[in-house]
């Protein structure tokens, strides 16, 4: 189909490949190369429609956003003019980050202001409660681990985004991450209705720029900063906790703080991170996504910290400690381990797979006679000792609770099938026979870890890093091995019968070792026999 983008045409849908409009004979081909399909969204101030550029080969979608003022009144104009351009500048500016729609072109034409944004195909996380219902705690800091470094690289550009929410985040159906889209915000009228009256739209005025119920006061006061976008973020979270819009939350009449904490059951920690984030006083609030990170991080190390059983890097010389040198207080002695773990991830905070980096770092680490560093052990004096067996119920508890650092445990012979265990790290750990047959495990850290036979039958582990692991008689049947990096991995008698090998890491010679049949997708995207 054709779309007419002509504000007054009567009847905009035409037959595909037509080249003038059937209702009032504008011309269907924007600036004779963009071909609208059908409108995504409608607003009092503008619209977005999918599109195709029929000028590049293979002619891809591509998001048409045309800001029609619904008047031509000089001071509207102007206001339609600098939002155009801002959102224009801040796409170009910050549009090279893989989870940002990329600015593609952008052009004045009757009037009327279009930009031509990359086409994100999937869900809003507002579909996606719509469709699934509430997320666990497990899945908001699932959620937080992945949006917040986006916010973090959005305001280290001096942008502050001002209307985050569900419908602004796009999980990619291409690899499952999330996509944060919107940065003009110009879908309704200017001055023409009341916020109170918008609900769910989004109120526009020359500076004061969000959705009520998740902008905060400052920004609705036309004062926004940073943290605005972090107040959002927060009512974002207990939206995704309760499927309830701000809107069907009470609020506190005194304070205007909202009243949501009788809707979830949170662990205590986690609900104390979520009522610093939604601090009516900006003053009270986090100031910045990685307060917020740290503050996560610190979640699965609290009962260690305060038995003051942190793991320090020490010199194998020194038999004794200093008694000066450790601070006396278990909330010192946190606080030590906090700074120690930031200064080292401080530098991968804004890179791609900042989750794993953060966590990595976060892992505490001993050094051997020889100067070696490790991870995850008991010191006693210069010895080092393997992590525990950890059993099911503990594996599952720990992850709830947002540890994702399971590196050099030993997790042989448990039956954990279809559990979620995204972009948890597994790196030297002992995982023979183990059953994750349906299992979750994308974007997990298998470096190194012994996998023979175990049951992985169906699982997800797109965009694993499975690099040097033993996966000697494996069984990897249908599983997703889409974009995961298997370089001299251990594939002898693994299974791979109609498993998805589309993007992924891997030489020929390591494929010729596995059991592959017809139903094997090739690393190029092609079935049959490798």
């Amino acid at each position: 189909m054709s779309y007419c983008l002509n504000p007054v045409c009567p009847s905009p849908e035409n037959l595909a490949n037509t080249e003038r409009c059937q209702a009032c004979g504008a011309s269907l081909l924007l600036r004779d190369r963009y071909r609208v399909l059908h409108a995504l969204g409608q607003g009092g101030f503008g619209a977005t429609f999918l599109a195709k550029d029929e000028s590049l080969p293979g002619q891809p979608y591509c998001v048409i956003k045309q800001l029609r003022p619904t008047t031509t009144a000089p001071h509207v104009m102007q206001m339609a003019r600098d939002l155009f351009e801002r959102e224009a500048q801040t796409l170009g500016r910050i549009g090279n980050h893989p989870q940002i729609p990329r600015l593609l072109d952008y052009f004045e034409a009757n009037q009327e202001f279009y930009l031509v944004q990359e086409y994100i195909s999937g869900s809003t996380l507002q579909q996606e409660i719509k469709r699934s219902g509430a997320f666990s705690e497990a899945g908001v800091k699932q959620f937080l681990s992945e949006i917040l470094p986006i916010m973090q690289y959005v305001h280290s550009h001096q942008v502050i985004h001002r209307d985050l929410k569900p419908a602004n985040l796009i999980r990619r159906s291409q690899d499952c991450k999330l996509v944060l889209i919107d940065f003009g915000a110009v879908k309704n009228q200017v001055n023409s209705v009341s916020a109170a009256s918008l609900s769910d739209q989004t109120a526009l005025t020359a500076y004061a720029i969000g959705t009520p119920g998740f902008a905060p006061p400052e920004q609705m006061a036309m004062r926004p900063v940073y943290a605005s976008d972090l107040y959002a973020l927060g009512v974002t979270c207990i939206y995704l906790l309760t499927a309830k819009s701000p809107k069907d939350l009470d609020y506190d009449p005194a304070t205007g703080e909202l009243l949501w904490q009788k809707q979830v059951h949170l662990s205590e920690h986690f609900a104390g991170v979520l009522k610093k984030m939604l601090e009516v006083s900006v003053r009270h609030r986090f100031q910045s996504a990685n307060e917020i990170l740290r503050a996560l991080d610190l979640e699965p190390y609290l009962d260690s910290l305060a038995n003051s059983m942190n793991s320090v890097s020490t010199r194998s010389t020194l038999t004794k400690r200093d008694p000066d040198s450790q601070p006396s207080s278990p909330a010192a002695r946190a606080a030590m381990a906090i700074r120690a773990r930031n200064q080292r991830s401080e530098s991968t905070n804004l890179q791609t797979g900042v989750a794993r980096n953060r966590v990595m770092a976060a892992r505490p680490t001993t050094r051997d006679s020889g100067g070696r560093t490790g991870s995850n052990s008991n010191t006693s004096g210069n010895k080092t000792q393997a992590a525990p067996k950890l059993d099911s119920a503990t594996l599952v508890s720990l992850y709830g609770k947002g540890k994702r650092d399971f590196a050099s445990h030993d997790l042989s012979l448990l039956a954990i099938p279809k559990i979620n265990l995204s972009g948890a790290v597994f790196h030297q750990s002992n995982l023979k026979q183990i059953n994750l047959q349906g299992a979750n495990l994308f974007n997990a850290d298998f470096g190194k870890a012994s996998l023979q036979r175990a049951n992985l039958r169906d699982t997800n582990l797109a965009q694993a890093y499975l690099s040097n692991a033993d996966l000697e008689g494996a069984d990897l049947r249908g599983a997703n091995l889409t974009q995961a990096y298997l370089l001299n991995a251990n594939l002898r008698n693994a299974n791979l019968c109609g498993a998805n090998l589309t993007g992924a890491k891997l030489t020929a010679e390591q494929l010729a070792m596995a059991k592959t049949n017809w139903l094997t997708v090739r690393p190029n995207g092609k079935r049959g026999i490798l």
